[in-house]
């Protein structure tokens, strides 16, 4: 194991906590925290970069209730086998990915940059949020991200997500592990039903223009796989946001 250090081709999001990790790995406090006087619900407070926290009108993570149905573009998922970097930035755990994995939806291609986890699940369905959640952070030519949200609830050891699970970091440390190679199309479920919005990133400076993508259907993990991430990061998701007039859609 290493010492936490910055990837280059990641989201702001990921700088963003990169910045946080490094100071972590020093000694000094997160600039940032879920709870307490640095909490989510101080976040536009801190800096003026986080203002959108506070102040944004499309704000993530939301409760997903009423929904409007419509024939969505399929998410075409071209993702390839890769050697994964687990990161522990100080807020989750993030699993950088090199280049070659994409995500087409409508004609466009959005590289995969990273995935990393919350639990519980940030977004709710119904007014219930799953056990934990995979965001998968993709970048367009643009510079607009989308994210794909895999929720994930207890069920069977999963043996595709069991190398993430068995060498879980330590904060201020990154794992590569030699000979792993990670087949990154397996960690989502059979069916690619979703709903969409306009959102943020969740996470300071909670930046809007995100494009959102929840999976409909859940990936199962073993009680023992959440409790390994959970013992690292027993609560990490910041609370859920007004939708303020925002229509989700939902594929049918």
């Amino acid at each position: 194991m290493k010492h936490l250090a910055c990837i280059q081709k990641v989201s702001l999001a990921a700088l963003v906590l990169c910045a946080a990790a490094a100071a972590s790995a020093e000694g000094a406090r997160p600039h940032w925290e879920y709870k307490g006087k640095h909490g989510a619900a101080h976040w536009g407070s801190l800096e003026a970069s986080f203002e959108a926290c506070a102040r944004g009108a499309s704000q993530s993570p939301v409760d997903i209730r009423k929904t409007v149905k419509e024939a969505l573009p399929a998410l075409d998922f071209q993702y390839t086998p890769a050697a994964p970097t687990l990161v522990n930035n100080g807020h989750t755990v993030q699993v950088n990915l090199p280049a070659g994995s994409k995500l087409v939806v409508d004609g466009k291609a959005l590289e995969l940059l990273q995935f990393h986890f919350h639990t519980p699940s940030e977004e709710a369905i119904g007014g219930k949020r799953a056990a934990m959640v995979a965001h998968f952070v993709h970048k367009g030519s643009d510079g607009g991200l989308g994210v794909v949200a895999v929720l994930i609830q207890p069920g069977k050891a999963n043996a595709a997500w069991a190398p993430i699970f068995a060498h879980l970091p330590r904060v201020g440390e990154q794992v590569t592990v030699d000979g792993l190679t990670l087949d990154v199309g397996s960690l989502l479920p059979e069916r690619k039903g979703y709903y969409s919005f306009a959102g943020s990133l969740t996470t300071p400076p909670c930046s809007e223009g995100v494009q959102w993508m929840v999976l409909k259907e859940p990936v199962k993990l073993s009680a023992q796989q959440i409790k390994a991430f959970r013992q690292v990061y027993s609560a990490n998701a910041r609370p859920l946001q007004p939708l303020n007039g925002r229509v989700i859609k939902e594929s049918t």
